[in-house]
């Protein structure tokens, strides 16, 4: 059995896919307003919102715990609205050796489809693949297509 995964999972929303990578990107605060049940706080640690190599410190509710994770931006793409994101620290990283998300968004006219992927490796064949993550991911993202459309 292997220790790497990749979870990938789609989500078509209706509300402005620019306006969803703009608050993944650059606002990413605002999620505390639109699911404080999921996120409760964000702040930058290193460099500026939105850059390579800025380092952002999230806490957040995944399985009923109140959780921490500091991830460091590694790629952006602003043509392809995407983003990758490598977890340095957290209570993620008690599991996985390394733990890597990428949200891309497209849009095409009122057609918006959001993927998340997960790319990890666990650190022994015990623990379980983080379905429950993405779950959360998807669920973050109906809040915001939620609070977008209203």
């Amino acid at each position: 059995m292997s220790l790497e995964g990749k979870l990938v999972s789609e989500i078509n929303i209706k509300c402005d896919g620019d306006v969803f990578h703009e608050i993944i990107m650059y606002k990413p605060h605002h999620m505390c307003n639109i699911c404080p049940d999921k996120i409760q706080k964000v702040d930058i640690h290193e460099g500026e919102l939105g850059t390579i190599d800025s380092v952002r410190l999230w806490k957040f509710t995944h399985d009923g715990k109140e959780m921490v994770a500091k991830e460091v931006i590694e790629e952006i793409d602003e043509e392809k609205k995407l983003v990758k994101k490598k977890m340095i620290e957290g209570d993620m990283l008690e599991y996985y050796k390394s733990f890597y998300l990428t949200i891309h968004v497209e849009t095409k006219g009122e057609n918006n489809l959001v993927t998340w992927i997960l790319e990890y490796e666990k650190k022994n064949a015990n623990v379980p693949d983080p379905h429950t993550f993405m779950e959360l991911c998807l669920n973050i993202t109906k809040d915001i297509e939620s609070y977008h459309i209203k």
